[in-house]
């Protein structure tokens, strides 16, 4: 892989995927109750390191990183600040909203003059992640373990926390063959389908089960949405890897959900909307259909 290519696809991967790890660190110890000080503090342990790493990464990120990416909403939105401030004084867990505001002021670029005290930093990022990820892919695997084995209670699903562990693997993957010079990107975009799809249909399943009972119409239209992409799946394993049609669908679909997820994202924040979803995992995962978007949109001009 070329060097700017690794530097490119480097930064590009920590500025969404560290974002959303620290978040995932936020909504663990967010969930916990008080008698688990054990829990809470690892979770915000993880939650302090994830947000120095992503701090770190968007320091050296300014003109390091594609227009598609930083146009894209995955790396922040225009909900993002005020649900950070929101979630913060709802929760009592402090968030770093400064790192949101430097990641407002990127700018894109591709420079490619060679330039290696910017390729070391890259490399010890990466080091420095994949070190993190392993530390907290075994503790959400351990709560899991705990959890479906009654020794742990949490406010978050037992399946939230196989969600969240499926996805810092793939951020563990990606970085792993980076650092092993393999060119990443979205071209095995069947697999990709199927794992994002997965994702969103659970996103559904989550906004489903956390709207209050009386949000008749939009516990409804959650449900459909994870028809949709149940059956966007079974298609996938049908077809293999004929995906171009599917592809075409997928897009269309997530297109919709995207704005359904903004929607919601807007009626939390202006309280019009009665659940028990912290402003912040509205965002979320708003950026990761954001984030799937691009992927689906890079992959059909292929």
């Amino acid at each position: 892989m070329p060097m700017r290519d690794y530097i490119i696809l480097s930064l590009e991967t920590h500025m969404f995927f560290a974002r959303i790890m620290k978040e995932h660190a936020l909504f663990l110890e967010a969930g916990f109750p008080c008698c688990e000080k054990d829990c809470i503090e690892q979770a915000s342990n993880f939650r302090r390191k994830f947000e120095e790493f992503l701090r770190d990464v968007v320091k050296i990120s300014d003109g390091n990183l594609h227009e598609s990416v930083l146009n894209s909403n995955e790396l922040i939105t225009q909900f993002t600040l005020p649900a950070e401030q929101k979630t913060e004084d709802l929760s009592g867990i402090p968030i770093d909203s400064k790192i949101s505001k430097m990641t407002m002021e990127l700018h894109h670029g591709c420079r490619r003059e060679e330039n290696r005290v910017l390729t070391r930093q890259v490399i010890c990022l990466n080091e420095r992640a994949l070190k993190l990820l392993n530390d907290f892919i075994c503790f959400k695997e351990h709560l899991l373990c705990r959890v479906n084995s009654g020794q742990l209670f949490t406010s978050n699903y037992p399946l939230l926390i196989e969600h969240i562990t499926r996805e810092a693997r793939l951020y563990r993957n990606i970085v792993e063959n980076l650092m092993t010079n393999k060119r990443i990107h979205y071209y095995k975009l069947y697999e990709t389908e199927v794992f994002w799809n997965q994702i969103m249909m659970e996103h559904a399943w989550f906004i489903r089960g956390l709207l209050d009972p009386s949000q008749v119409e939009l516990i409804k239209t959650a449900d459909q949405f994870s028809k949709d992409y149940a059956k966007l799946i079974e298609t996938a394993c049908q077809q293999e890897r004929c995906a171009n049609v599917l592809t075409e669908k997928t897009l269309e679909k997530t297109l919709k959900y995207r704005d359904f997820k903004a929607a919601g994202t807007k009626g939390i924040l202006d309280c019009e909307i009665a659940s028990i979803i912290l402003p912040l995992l509205a965002d979320h995962v708003l950026r990761e259909a954001n984030h799937y978007i691009r992927i689906l949109e890079t992959g059909r001009t292929r």
